[in-house]
């Protein structure tokens, strides 16, 4: 049925695709006896969020990892990071939770980590599993198969949550929760039990056909479900999450979107308060906010490539307290050196209560002092193109770098342009000292520019 060539749904850092053209449950099989072969995992975990063909994918990726003499633990529906946690924290070989985060509903997939939670991505064994998933090269079934057990894990995941907040320091706060039909209502509400917090919820069902939408609040017509209920409610800040919980956007009490690089420079400052001189690893794309504030915490910021699997590893390398980049994804060496979807949120309120300050008041000052593009997309024919002739229009030795594809400072601003790790696009990133004018007419100056290239 999967011919010789390589496997649609593998990617460069997970497995994601329409089910069930890209992804079904002989795929899913092929795949549980490719993670036990590559990794050579004894005991598993397994969840899935809450998408209709869930179940089926998950059943069978288990039967393949049974097959293949792994014990299998199964923690139902969940986000992401609760499998990271499951992981390292019940000391297993292995998870993988079958999502698909913020695709379409008729998308599946799975994330895959190896013992410690470390991300099994396209250089550290993914593509060998596709290769044995394609081929069907693995072993005959073993004389004993692999258990299947249960793993209530949740109540020892929201303990650790909450120790990572000094819950005392905690006040009353009226917040909009937008789940997205997604997997993050459960667990907000399992979660809320023990905060002074009044949620207000939206979209909290998880629901596989998301009658609302998409869950990706990164798209702005997701956003103005969130931006409206903060207004209408009187909320004193908004949350949405991604399908997964993985990822979480922030609106101020007026109902204003905050670019995730904002909150980089938020969650390191809390972060620091608490342990001065840490080191935070930060992305190139968008930098200065986040050195000037790290610096100013009194912390040491390093700067990495972009992609989950970078930061992770760095974070390892330096011991660093906190990772962020600008696209929502927040790691925390306290979080088995992951990412979640919950602690941001909880350590920006508690920011916010221990300054007494609102969500507007704590980043207007890093909003005015490095205004910003946001990220813009471009179709190329081919970004090492476009790449080479923005570094010869704009670059000299002294005012590059190449940590991530290019960078570039000039008199008051700089620039990123890199191409995708999981799309055929080039991402630009336009920012500047102060002077939001100028950001706009650099931001024009190159998206104009690139166009020349499009595909």
């Amino acid at each position: 049925m999967h011919g010789s060539e390589r496997l649609a749904c593998f990617k460069a850092y997970d497995i994601r695709g329409k089910v069930p053209e890209e992804l079904d449950t002989e795929l899913a099989y092929g795949i549980g006896r490719g993670f036990s072969a590559v990794t050579g995992a004894e005991r598993v975990c397994v969840g899935r969020d809450a998408r209709l063909s869930g179940l089926d994918i998950s059943g069978a990726l288990v039967a393949g990892l049974r097959d293949a003499g792994v014990d299998v633990v199964d923690i139902g529906v969940c986000g992401t990071e609760e499998i990271y946690f499951a992981t390292s924290y019940f000391d297993l070989d292995g998870g993988i939770v079958v999502t698909a985060s913020h695709n379409p509903q008729d998308y599946n997939g799975m994330k895959l980590v190896r013992r410690d939670s470390k991300p099994i991505s396209s250089d550290s064994g993914l593509d060998e599993i596709e290769q044995i998933t394609r081929t069907k090269a693995w072993s005959q079934s073993v004389l004993t198969a692999g258990s299947l057990g249960v793993l209530d894990h949740r109540e020892a995941y929201i303990q650790h949550l909450l120790s990572q907040v000094d819950t005392q320091s905690l006040r009353p706060l009226k917040i909009v929760c937008n789940a997205g039909h997604g997997v993050a209502g459960p667990v907000m509400d399992q979660l809320a039990r023990s905060l002074p917090f009044e949620i207000e919820r939206l979209q909290w069902q998880p629901d596989g056909s998301f009658p609302e939408g998409v869950p990706n609040p990164l798209l702005p017509e997701c956003r103005e479900v969130t931006r409206r209920a903060v207004i209408e409610r009187g909320a004193d800040f908004g949350i949405a999450w991604d399908g997964d919980f993985d990822r979480c956007f922030f609106f101020d009490s007026d109902g204003r979107f905050i670019e995730g690089y904002y909150i980089v420079g938020l969650i390191a400052e809390a972060m620091l308060v608490k342990t001065p001189g840490a080191k935070i690893i930060h992305d190139p794309r968008l930098t200065w906010n986040t050195v000037d504030v790290v610096a100013g915490a009194g912390g040491i910021p390093i700067m990495t490539k972009t992609g989950h699997a970078f930061i992770k590893e760095r974070m390892r390398l330096e011991d660093a307290l906190y990772g962020g980049e600008m696209s929502a994804h927040h790691y925390f060496r306290d979080f088995f050196y992951c990412d979640s979807g919950m602690l941001p949120w909880l350590m920006v309120a508690e920011l916010m209560c221990r300054k007494k300050q609102t969500l507007a008041q704590l980043v207007d000052a890093s909003l005015a002092a490095y205004p910003c593009s946001g990220e813009l997309n471009f179709r190329v024919k081919d970004a090492s193109v476009v790449l080479a002739a923005l570094r010869a229009e704009y670059s000299d030795d002294d005012n590059t770098d190449f940590t991530d594809g290019l960078s570039v400072e000039l008199e008051g601003w700089r620039f990123n342009v890199r191409a995708s790790n999981t799309e055929p696009l080039l991402r630009l990133n336009v920012e500047s000292r102060a002077q939001e004018v100028l950001m706009q007419d650099r931001t024009r100056e190159l998206s104009d520019f690139i166009k020349r290239f499009a595909a």
